[in-house]
């Protein structure tokens, strides 16, 4: 502590990095794959521990005793070109992630317990993160107990019907949580931009939505929408990032590769959806998207700082969202795409 009581500040060296003793604070548990940890790039552990090791894919002598200390350790790393802030980073994201993973589980038994029925609508432009998400919501619950619902077009008899009719059927039963990857709102946004509905289903959509979840709540259904944004320079990379990755390359549909042309277009109706679907009992929350782990972490927070699960007090994290990540839609916000 400073003298005047203050914390005092961590030093930093010429390159303005913290001190090699400030990183005593880095847990020293070592992610596992199949354990929630993800290597960058989707390359596996033993991958990235040879690219440490280069040249030649393997630790020598030196190397080996460097490791024996921490000290020693970070050094090695810096010499091999590692950046200690990024690792610091994941890390740190890792611990949060399983320590909020923990606190969902407990927040399901009480979803079991109590048969709360609890709809999570997760919505954002192409490539916003709204799957990644999801999977890191229901990596570790009880399948029984959730489900994640990303219906297809529909069928020529589905497009006879009332248009929530075939949502009404994925709705949760009592005791379950359903995640949405994409939902009714498909008619705010995609449709219209795409032109796969017409100006009189759109409108009637807007009107009828909010007296459609007005329902829901009133026979006890919690209805959480969040809204992903992110910037149309992060969108680009990312869809190149899929194009040159033969993993992801599927993700890549004829309605993503018009999403950058046809941005101001799906501006306007995002928007206007805002303005007219956002009410006090269910409000749209929108999260910063650019930083996917900023995102997930901080949609996790919402999620278990909104229900009054049992054992929430005793949480070993924190559970508040940050507020410059997570944002409740108002109607004198200018810019969301940020």
């Amino acid at each position: 502590m400073a003298a005047d009581g203050e914390p005092a500040q961590k030093s930093k060296d010429r390159k303005g990095r913290p001190d090699v003793n400030e990183l005593e604070d880095i847990l020293t548990k070592v992610p596992r794959e199949g354990d929630g940890y993800l290597p960058p790039g989707g390359a596996s552990i033993g991958t990235v521990l040879k690219q440490i090791g280069d040249p030649g894919g393997i630790l020598t002598e030196d190397d080996l005793r460097r490791i024996n200390t921490r000290r020693g350790l970070i050094q090695l790393l810096e010499n091999r070109g590692v950046d200690i802030l990024d690792v610091r980073k994941r890390l740190l994201y890792e611990y949060e992630l399983r320590q909020l993973q923990v606190e969902l589980v407990k927040l399901q038994r009480w979803v079991q317990h109590t048969g709360a029925r609890i709809a999570i609508l997760v919505e954002g432009r192409d490539a916003a993160g709204k799957g990644g998400t999801i999977r890191r919501f229901t990596e570790h619950l009880n399948p029984r107990a959730m489900r994640v619902v990303a219906l297809p077009k529909p069928t020529d008899e589905e497009r006879g019907q009332w248009y929530f009719q075939r949502y009404i059927r994925q709705l949760p039963n009592k005791g379950e949580i359903v995640f949405f990857d994409r939902s009714w709102y498909n008619r705010a946004v995609v449709e219209p931009v795409m032109g796969f509905c017409t100006k009189k289903e759109h409108q009637r959509f807007l009107q009828q939505v909010p007296e459609f979840e007005h329902m829901l709540y009133e026979d006890g259904v919690t209805i959480i929408k969040f809204w992903f944004s992110i910037s149309k320079e992060e969108q680009a990379k990312r869809f190149e990032a899929r194009r040159q990755n033969p993993l992801k390359q599927w993700k890549l549909s004829p309605v993503d590769e018009k999403a950058q042309e046809l941005w101001d277009a799906y501006t306007h109706s995002k928007e206007e959806m805002f303005s007219k679907t956002h009410t006090t009992y269910s409000p749209w929350i929108i999260l910063k998207a650019n930083d996917k782990q900023a995102a997930r972490l901080e949609s996790l927070r919402y999620v278990l700082n909104l229900l009054p699960y049992k054992g929430k007090e005793e949480a070993a994290i924190r559970l508040t969202p940050d507020p410059n990540v997570v944002t409740r839609f108002h109607r004198k916000m200018v810019e969301l795409d940020l």
